[in-house]
């Protein structure tokens, strides 16, 4: 009789595909039918009368799938003529069969390009700011009398530093001071020089050389002050329009700047109103404000702070204990009737809270040194002096600069008729290319400072919103061959204005600027 049993209790294992029988006899006299077990795999899951026949072709039929696959899977030797040879010590490479591996490779489907970060990939983007994209254009088509004629108006910085280099460089340096390390946050001696001609150009305020950190320019004090004021997500106040340059300056610290629109009806001069709107607002956000960032003279309108302004600006961020960044690299380029007031001056003045206020400085336009890229950090506050010593590491100013500009900031009398050279000649090409522009029927807001003027140009926009600003500002780039730069790069709220460098050429060409922006003029008027 055969009749299924339970699985055997034991561990050792049965074949998948056989079934074992055991036979008990007994020594009584009276003999039994012989009991059959059966033990059936899988005999939870089959049962009944066909459990036999089932029990056997389901285990057969899974090791039969089990060895198809082991089949279609298994790695296949290499043809004998690609079977690679024994190597002896004596054989050379020329005689080693190439593998295969690298064409299979190439043939196999690519992954694309290796991918970068975040950050690169949306700083490896076209330009989009209408301020770099003109800067472009200058660049790919430069005007030059001779060869260029119809290139962009803008031309080279005067040459003066090439007419005194040897002079200025002295005969003292050797290859110790340039080919060694030297201190990463300035040599102590450029220090020196640099803190009398920023006191000087400052209006003779106090400026202590070991509250100096020198940096390649004035873009990465920006960035170092941005890491040592404030968190990623934190915000600065800034009053607009403001300079272009601070956008792209702060992006890696993840700081945002949160305009104070400023009205042409107040020359663009913010107010305190405004400022504390502006922080209500960031608060309402859940936006943490650190700091205020401000220009002085301003850029790009190129109007200056009076005292009663910064007095109120400093009694604004100790109401709120947030920081001041002063941005100060136009200040020896003044040339109006309004005198220039540091921030440096109003701290001295009160004797308190200087731990909150930070002076970047550089000499890229007082001096017209842009390519000799060298700035300045000034701060009393000691945690964010120590941090930006060690943060000027990525930033470091190169040791024959240094020497250059220690020698030619210790010559005192080339210094001073420089800066008088400078301011009269500030002053002569701004009165011209202004009286220029009014002659075509354009005004300016007033300015006392930089190397630019804010010009209004709304009444030949159309329509009266920042897409006539951009057609505006196309016209003038590729028709007029004029690289001037709309307010909406500077963030400003109003349409219409553009701020034009008048630095950039000589004298003489400027009637040739104004022919080719009255050429534009006409279009428009004619146009409307």
């Amino acid at each position: 009789m055969t009749q299924p049993h339970s699985p055997s209790p034991t561990n050792e294992p049965l074949s998948p595909t056989t079934s074992t029988t055991t036979t008990t006899t007994t020594t009584s006299t009276t003999t039994k039918p012989p009991a059959m077990r059966l033990i059936v795999p899988l005999q939870g899951v089959v049962q009944g009368r066909g459990g036999l026949i089932l029990g056997s072709i389901i285990p057969c039929a899974l090791f039969y799938f089990y060895q198809l696959y082991l089949k279609k899977h298994r790695r296949r030797p290499p043809p004998p003529s690609q079977t690679p040879p024994f190597l002896s010590p004596t054989s050379s490479s020329t005689d080693l069969t190439r593998s295969s591996s690298r064409p299979n490779l190439r043939s196999s489907s690519s992954l694309g390009p290796a991918p970068v970060s975040g950050r690169a990939h949306g700083l490896s983007k076209p330009n989009v700011s209408p301020y770099y994209i003109g800067l472009d254009r200058f660049r790919e088509d430069p005007y030059c009398p001779s060869v260029n004629p119809d290139g962009l108006c803008m031309d080279l910085i005067e040459k003066w530093v090439v007419e005194h280099w040897e002079k200025s460089m002295g005969s003292e340096l050797g290859i110790n001071g340039i080919a060694t390390y030297q201190p990463l946050d300035g040599l102590m001696d450029l220090k020196l020089a640099m803190s009398d001609f920023m006191s000087m150009v400052m209006g003779n305020v106090s400026i202590d050389p070991s509250h100096l950190v020198l940096t390649c320019g004035a873009t990465p004090a920006v960035e170092i002050l941005g890491f040592c004021l404030a968190d990623h997500g934190n915000a600065f106040l800034i009053p607009a329009p403001y300079y272009a340059g601070f956008d792209r300056d702060l992006v890696r610290t993840g700081v945002e700047l949160i305009p104070v629109h400023c009205r042409s009806s107040d020359n663009f001069t913010f107010s305190i109103t405004a400022l504390e709107q502006a922080y209500n607002n960031a608060r309402k956000r859940g936006v943490k404000v650190r700091g205020i960032l401000l220009s002085n003279p301003s850029n790009p309108v190129g109007n200056l702070l009076p005292k009663e302004t910064l007095h109120n600006l400093l009694d604004f961020a100790r109401e709120k204990n947030i920081h001041i960044i002063s941005d100060e690299i136009f200040a020896g380029s003044t040339f109006g009737s309004e005198e220039f007031v540091s921030i440096a001056e109003i701290v001295d003045w009160e004797d308190l809270d200087k731990d909150r206020v930070h002076i970047i400085y550089g000499l890229s336009k007082d001096l017209s040194l842009a390519g000799f890229r060298v700035g300045a950090i000034y701060t009393a506050n000691e945690n964010v002096l120590t941090a930006s010593k060690k943060l000027a590491r990525f930033s470091s100013i190169s040791a024959p600069t240094q020497h250059l500009l220690i020698s030619m900031l210790s010559d005192k009398r080339f210094i001073q008729e420089y800066m008088v050279t400078n301011r009269k000649r500030l002053k002569i090409m701004h009165d011209s290319f202004v009286s220029g522009l009014e002659q075509l029927g354009i005004r300016c807001a007033k300015s006392d400072g930089g190397l630019y003027c804010w010009v209004d140009m709304s009444a030949l926009i159309k329509p009266y919103n920042e897409k006539g600003e951009l057609e505006l500002w196309d016209k003038l780039l590729t028709t007029g061959k004029v690289n001037i730069s709309p307010g909406s790069a500077f963030h400003c709220i109003e349409p219409g204005w553009f701020r034009c460098c008048f630095t950039t050429l000589p004298e003489a060409d400027v009637p040739l600027v104004m022919n080719r922006i009255k050429k534009v003029v006409e279009s428009c008027k004619s146009s409307s």
